[in-house]
C-alpha cells in the first residue's frame, strides 16, 4: 500500500514537469563500443507560456560510459526560442524563473534555462548554462521572444 501512494506521488510529481523532445542528432566521434558521441537537438515547450518552444543543442558523451548513464556530458550548449504560435500566458510570470533542467551527470551538473522578463522591451529572455555542485561553469547562451506590446507580459 505504501509502495502504491509512493508511485502515485512520484507520478504526480513528474507529470508537470516539463520534458524535451528529441528532435534529432549527429555523430561527432565514432565509437567501437557503445554509442557514437553527438550533438543532440531537443525542444522544449514553456510550460507557463503557450506558443513559445525553446530549441537546444548539446554534446552528448557515448561509449560504454555514456551508454551506462555514467558519464558526464561537457557543460556547452546554444539556445534559440521561438515564438511558435500564439502567445498565450497560462499565469502572471515571475521576473525571472528556471523554467527547466536536466541532468548531465550522475552527480553534479545539470543543463538549466531560465526565463527572464524584459518588461521595458515586453520580451522573454532565455538564458541557459550549465552548473556544477563544487565549480559551476561560466558558458552560457542566451535568446529573446519578443511578445507584441499590444499583449503586455502579466506580472507577479
Amino acid at each position: 500500500m505504501k509502495l502504491h501512494k509512493l508511485a502515485i506521488a512520484g507520478a504526480c510529481l513528474f507529470a508537470g514537469a516539463a520534458h524535451a523532445e528529441t528532435l534529432g542528432s549527429v555523430d561527432t566521434a565514432f565509437k567501437l563500443i557503445g554509442p557514437d558521441h553527438k550533438i543532440v537537438v531537443e525542444a522544449y515547450d514553456d510550460p507557463k507560456v503557450d506558443g513559445v518552444t525553446c530549441y537546444i543543442s548539446r554534446a552528448k558523451t557515448g561509449g560504454v560510459s555514456g551508454a551506462l548513464g555514467l558519464a558526464e556530458d561537457k557543460a556547452e550548449a546554444a539556445i534559440a526560442c521561438r515564438q511558435v504560435g500564439p502567445i498565450n500566458f497560462k499565469k502572471p510570470l515571475p521576473m525571472q524563473e528556471e523554467v527547466f533542467n536536466e541532468r548531465l551527470s550522475i552527480l553534479f551538473k545539470k543543463l538549466r534555462i531560465v526565463r527572464i522578463v524584459d518588461k521595458s522591451r515586453n520580451a522573454l529572455v532565455y538564458l541557459t548554462y550549465s552548473d556544477k555542485l563544487v565549480d559551476g561553469s561560466p558558458k552560457n547562451n542566451i535568446t529573446a521572444v519578443a511578445v507584441d506590446r499590444s499583449q503586455p507580459i502579466p506580472l507577479k
